[in-house]
């Protein structure tokens, strides 16, 4: 056994390795049974191996004889039962101890005493487990919040931030190769917008609001204001009679990078670091965007206007991803679109389509995963319909769409900060609750449901905080630990607790959850869903609760004693490893 447990461990994952053998056993007892005679001979069918909703039914069930009934003519139960006689599970090296058959012809698999020591023992020796090789190093981008930098980040921001490093670390720890990335939209319409805007406050700090009204359309914030007063300060009434749009290019120069700074601020005190901040502007001005223009009229993909417009026959390629996009007013949106207006301007939607050949083609990203608001749902279809007319294929561009957040306080709705009497920001966020708990509740809910986020709950500190109750569980070990240390009390090491067998149901319930780590890792990667993970420590933590309750410690017998610690050890590292996932802090001592 011990020559069996120092093997390594690396990218183990306990469920994938017993789903595995279960199925490589099954094959093999089919395969014999068919060999003698006892089943008919045939292709094996498909068949699913899972893992059983309650545990008295095994940790593995398989519908191998449901699936073959139709290939060999017989009975399931019976098919069950003959293939049960053919297996081999070797007594003292293999996954299971038994094998039973079931209902209609379930084949119920036990795990061995073997597999739960492993499952012990690379939890508690493994500081890394939890990750494994599942994506093989593919390439993915990763790009989200991706604000304008145009004003302060707002609640979906927020949730976005959490939601897209979230998505990255599961991706990571999957054996992904990961790129953050945000995209700074400083180029089209808002820029133009922006130094407007600016270019009006400044105008009126000298020549009144009377004289220069500023436009409904323009962004009507404080820190327009706050810009323009700045610029006032720096350059006096230097630019008061001068050109209009060498007054906006000269404000914005100041007032763009101010902002953009202000973002990669805000955010890295959010515990979120890039690893590529990219340029919109960057695109038209390497030519990127009109070379991918190019290339869609070379295609047939887009045409020209008679006016010189440039369209892009967009229903054409974006069907196959979904219904017509839709007008606010319900209206299907079914006509080509513009990509160039006829000023020789391109849109927002040519330059989009250029970033995301960016990284597919030109980068060579397997995916590209951008974590989208749900008010962008309609463009779904149209950029991956855009990607196959360029040349490549829409199914490498995943959007993660994300619905909106309710800010809640005494159970009612919260809108507007306190401080500012404004929509309140990530930064008013960050001044009322703990950047653990924000990072953790944003990450709680799938991206698909509205999340309601209750401030009170997140400022408090008891088990009543789920952020709090799974940082509690890893420093209530940690206590118990240099407590138990105190006394002379130290962890052995697996020779210590060699032959135990784990008894009791709680320490088994802890051990099959400790199994579930690296799948749940894994599946929270591939569906783009870091709330599975938190959620599973949840349970974790709960279960760890349950078994400190239920099985003695310090007074236990000198084996199940070590055992328990090895337990415990592989308990903290599971919660701390998931903490540090989602950059969330992990006390030694609450």
């Amino acid at each position: 056994m011990l020559e069996q447990m120092q093997q390594d461990y690396k990218n183990y994952d306990p469920r994938a390795a017993l789903m595995a053998e279960a199925r490589a056993v099954l094959e093999r007892a089919a395969a014999a049974a068919m060999a003698d005679g006892s089943l008919p001979a045939a292709d094996l069918p498909a068949f699913i191996t899972e893992t059983p909703g309650d545990a008295k039914n095994g940790d593995v069930a398989a519908n191998l004889a449901m699936a073959g009934a139709r290939v060999w003519r017989m009975p399931p139960r019976k098919i069950a039962q003959t293939i049960a006689a053919h297996l081999d599970l070797p007594a003292r090296t293999g996954a299971f101890d038994r094998v039973e058959v079931a209902g209609p012809g379930f084949l119920n698999f036990y795990a061995s005493l073997g597999w739960l020591t492993g499952v012990v023992y690379a939890a508690s020796v493994r500081a890394d487990y939890g990750r494994t090789d599942a994506g093989k190093g593919k390439r993915y981008n990763v790009e989200f919040v991706s604000a304008n930098p145009t004003g302060p980040m707002h609640m979906g921001n927020a949730r976005g931030g959490a939601l897209g490093d979230g998505i990255a670390a599961c991706l990571e720890w999957a054996g992904y190769d990961v790129t953050r990335e945000f995209y700074i939209n400083d180029a089209g319409n808002q820029i133009d917008k922006f130094g407007k805007s600016l270019a009006i406050r400044y105008l009126q700090l000298y020549k009144g609001e009377e004289a220069c009204p500023l436009p409904a359309e323009c962004y009507q914030g404080a820190d327009i204001i706050a810009h323009a007063k700045a610029f006032a300060a720096e350059h006096g009434d230097a630019y008061v009679d001068g050109d209009f749009e060498a007054l906006k290019q000269a404000i914005v120069a100041k007032a763009l990078p101010e902002n953009i700074e202000g973002l990669q601020r805000d955010l890295a005190k959010y515990r979120i670091e890039y690893d590529v901040w990219f340029h919109e502007s960057d695109l038209h001005k390497s030519g990127r965007v009109q070379a991918v223009v190019d290339r869609l009229l070379a295609s047939g993909a887009c045409y020209k206007a008679e006016d010189g417009a440039v369209l892009y026959r967009s229903a054409q390629f974006s069907a196959k991803y979904g219904v017509a996009n839709k007008k606010k007013d319900g209206a299907d949106e079914t006509k080509d679109e513009v990509l160039v207006r006829a000023n020789g301007v391109p849109t927002y939607f040519a330059a989009d389509i250029a970033y995301h050949y960016n990284k597919l083609a030109e980068r060579g990203f397997e995916k590209a995963v951008d974590v989208w608001g749900a008010d962008h749902h309609g463009h779904v279809a149209r950029m991956k319909g855009a990607m196959d007319a360029i040349g490549l294929d829409g199914e490498r561009l995943d959007i993660v769409l994300m619905q909106m957040v309710n800010l809640m306080r005494d159970g009612q709705p919260v809108r507007m900060s306190k401080r500012t009497g404004k929509a309140i920001t990530l930064t008013d966020l960050l001044d009322e609750v703990p950047i653990d708990s924000a990072r953790f509740f944003f990450n709680m809910r799938e991206a698909n449901s509205t999340l309601d986020f209750d401030l009170d709950l997140a400022a408090r500190n008891d088990s009543e905080n789920p952020v709090y109750y799974v940082q509690y569980a890893h420093a209530r070990i940690c206590t118990m630990l240099k407590k138990l240390a105190g006394e002379g009390i130290e962890y052995g090491g697996p020779a210590a607790w060699a032959g135990y067998a784990f008894p009791e149901e709680s320490e088994q319930a802890l051990i099959r959850l400790l199994a579930d780590f690296p799948g749940e890792i894994a599946a929270a990667a591939q569906r783009y869903d870091p709330a599975r993970v938190l959620r599973y420590c949840l349970d974790v933590a709960a279960a760890f609760h349950r078994f400190y309750g239920a099985c003695r410690l310090r007074d236990a017998e000198p084996t199940a004693r070590q055992a328990r610690l090895a337990l415990c050890l592989g308990v903290r590292g599971v919660i701390r490893n998931v903490l540090t996932m989602f950059k969330v802090s992990v006390p030694e001592s609450m």
